[in-house]
């Protein structure tokens, strides 16, 4: 029963010692309060934004690349300079023969200007895309009606079409189901199968709210593209990356279509595995500054509190000579030093902790109903681990005027007086 006794003595004592200044406590106190709140609130605050980010890129292949053609820069074989080439359908066989870390490969074409109407409605300045159904494997629809293109739609080159929200919003303002209506697009008539609903942060040949998806067999046949292709789209096997395919991507097209091996402008890719790395090293960078600035911020406020602490010992001289005198032990000083530092930093560093979740709490509040949802609590153990470090902190911050309580003589002390 020892064991669970709680001396209320000693911290009465605690207690007298903190309020004995209270503006110089309070200050002290401020100095931990602030720094555990840094600390807490800026792990938190990039912790919500690395989710607010992740959101622009939810439903797309973070293991992604592109690949386009454009105008030679070298001449070769015959041909000049400055020549246009078309990536080609027959080119995937190709790709997928010589290439072999490919996971999903697919063509997109893509028609810009697109006016779609429906019972005098009419919304203008769209965009059309050609797709196999894979492509859903790089650019994930939201259906929120219907569904997206198959590959029976593709097989018999259907009429039909995906409309993205926009699009949906203006054509049918009162809500209805689009699903089996057709729509006028640029002259034809295509039959809605499906609603995207995707805000298209990120977006390829098109941005999904004003885009109209159809089969590419239906693209190819009803506006002349024959077998050419305008985009590439691949996602790279596990273990495999994307760089590394496009260099073995790249060759194959040169030989096929009679481009110079060294030619640096005709093949162009775009690596989208590449830009979500330099956002995770970007957030690993913010994270690295977060903690070095909040156990900055928190140690200068240790550091105070110990400074605090000499002038207390300094000032009970005599108190601790008498206490000596009387048959205190040296480590009963210390651990009353330890003790009124250990609850001065645990107070302010609670209290810390808590103002930094209700503002955390708030900013999650506020970017609940957007579009971007961020999480910006910290974790269970991330509070446990700031805990942890405030108990540490308060207890080295008290060492330094512990073990010169120690070193009071009872003699000197009383002579002090």
């Amino acid at each position: 029963m020892r064991l669970f006794r709680i001396d209320i003595d000693r911290w009465e004592e605690i207690l007298i010692t903190i309020t004995r200044n209270k503006t110089r406590s309070l200050l002290t106190a401020f100095g931990v309060f602030w720094g555990i709140f840094m600390l807490v609130a800026l792990m938190g605050g990039s912790h919500g934004l690395k989710d607010m980010m992740a959101a622009n890129f939810k439903g797309f292949a973070t293991n992604s690349g592109f690949t386009v053609n454009t105008q030679t820069s070298k001449a070769y074989k015959g041909f000049r300079k400055g020549r246009w080439w078309n990536i080609e359908t027959n080119d995937l066989e190709r790709i997928r023969q010589a290439v072999p870390g490919i996971d999903i490969l697919t063509p997109c074409n893509d028609k810009w200007g697109i006016q779609g109407s429906f019972d005098k409605k009419v919304i203008t300045g769209c965009s059309m895309k050609g797709v196999y159904p894979e492509y859903g494997e790089i650019e994930t629809p939201t259906m929120s009606m219907g569904r997206f293109i198959n590959h029976i739609d593709v097989k018999e080159r259907r009429k039909v079409c995906v409309i993205g929200q926009q699009i949906y919003e203006t054509l049918f303002p009162e809500g209805d189901n689009p699903c089996g209506k057709f729509i006028n697009v640029n002259g034809t008539y295509y039959q809605v199968i499906g609603v995207n609903t995707s805000p298209g942060n990120i977006s390829v040949n098109g941005w999904p709210p004003t885009t109209f998806v159809i089969p590419f067999t239906t693209m190819q046949q009803q506006y002349n593209f024959g077998n050419r292709v305008n985009l590439l789209c691949y996602t790279a096997k596990e273990g495999y990356a994307i760089k590394d395919i496009q260099e073995q991507i790249e060759p194959v097209l040169k030989q096929a279509h009679l481009i110079h091996p060294d030619d640096k402008q005709a093949v162009i890719h775009v690596n989208a595995e590449a830009m979500f790395s330099m956002v995770d090293n970007l957030f690993k960078g913010i994270n690295i500054l977060s903690w070095m600035v909040g156990l900055g911020t928190l140690l200068a406020g240790a550091i105070g509190v110990s400074n605090i602490m000499m002038v207390t010992v300094k000032e009970r001289t005599t108190e601790i000579g008498i206490r000596r005198a009387i048959g205190a032990r040296p480590r009963d000083i210390m651990n009353q030093i330890l003790s009124e530092s250990m609850v001065l930093t645990s107070l302010a560093g609670m209290l810390g902790i808590c103002f930094a979740v209700f503002i955390l709490q708030m900013m999650e509040m506020g970017t609940a109903q957007s579009d971007m949802p961020g999480h910006f609590q910290i974790s269970f153990w991330g509070a446990i681990g700031a805990c942890l470090i405030l108990m540490l902190l308060g207890m080295f911050a008290g060492l330094a005027p512990a073990y010169r309580a120690m070193a009071i003589k009872p003699i000197e002390a009383i002579r002090d007086e």
